[in-house]
């Protein structure tokens, strides 16, 4: 059932990719407070059931106390701010490196990969398709980006011929990850790699990765959720809905106070930028940390 709307929501998402592409005024405008607050409601909002997970995790370890999981947590993500004040170079670096491989491991999660060699190298180079295409479309403007997140980036290090590669390698590496006879399975992998090249192609690098990260990435996670909560996806929503707001509020507050006190030293885009990777970076880390033991001590 998750298999089929995940095969449609791919669908669907390629269509809106090629549909607005049409329309010019968005390749020139960043719309920057449109993606500002896509990634406050429906980004943040699939990493919510962490918390629920995280009491999964404690009972495992059984440990009662469940502010030690919010006390971890909490504690991570500071810890990766003060990483990012203190080498801002080191915490990027990583962060595209774990980002690459978790989008392409969480974008493929719905496929089952049995006896696969090197499966972590192929999620790795798949999810490097968010970073690569925006570099080869739109260069100037992504190591601009990366200038105010206080990391520098050689152009003649980011070279075409050094890019257009690494952008075929994460297509290709789609018949890698899934090797069976499933069609349906298959274009959804393709279709989500050849939406982001679209996006990418056509938008600028934020407008772009709003929409895969939020459109894309953060439904199919919610999807994923949904299910798991019920395989009736229209019963389950309702309760996912319920269960997932009171954190993504807090989060987004918490956005927009930290938002309020940057911004009086920051242009708006720039702080804006800065609180949309910075932020999510922090959030990030204890997530895929969460989501790892969980995975590991389930198996």
């Amino acid at each position: 059932m998750i298999n089929k709307i995940n095969f449609f929501h791919s669908i669907i998402f390629f269509n809106i990719c090629i549909f607005f592409s049409a329309f010019e005024v968005l390749r020139d405008n960043s719309f920057i407070l449109f993606s500002f607050f896509l990634i406050l409601t429906i980004g943040i909002s699939h990493g919510a059931l962490d918390h629920e997970k995280g009491k999964k995790l404690l009972k495992i370890y059984k440990i009662k106390n469940t502010e030690v999981f919010y006390i971890t947590y909490i504690g991570i993500a500071i810890f990766v701010i003060l990483i990012w004040i203190l080498s801002p170079i080191l915490l990027l670096s990583l962060f595209l490196i774990v980002a690459a491989y978790h989008f392409g491991k969480e974008d493929s999660d719905f496929i089952e990969t049995k006896n696969v060699n090197f499966l972590e190298i192929f999620y790795f180079i798949k999810g490097s398709l968010v970073i690569s295409a925006p570099l080869l479309f739109h260069k100037a403007e992504t190591i601009e980006i990366f200038k105010m997140l206080n990391f520098s980036i050689d152009e003649n290090i980011m070279a075409n011929n050094f890019l257009i590669p690494l952008v075929i390698l994460s297509v290709l590496s789609n018949f890698l990850i899934y090797r069976g006879n499933n069609n349906d399975l298959r274009s959804i992998l393709f279709l989500d790699s050849f939406s982001i090249i679209i996006l990418n192609y056509f938008f600028n690098p934020i407008l772009a990765f709003t929409i895969y990260f939020c459109l894309l990435h953060s439904i199919r996670h919610s999807l994923s959720l949904i299910s798991e909560i019920n395989k009736n996806l229209i019963k389950g929503f309702p309760i996912f809905l319920k269960k997932i707001i009171p954190l993504t509020v807090i989060t987004a507050i918490m956005y927009l106070i930290v938002f309020y006190f940057i911004s009086e030293k920051f242009s708006i885009d720039e702080s804006i930028i800065k609180l949309i990777f910075i932020g999510l970076a922090s959030l990030t880390f204890p997530h895929i940390l969460l989501e790892y033991m969980v995975e590991k001590n389930e198996k």
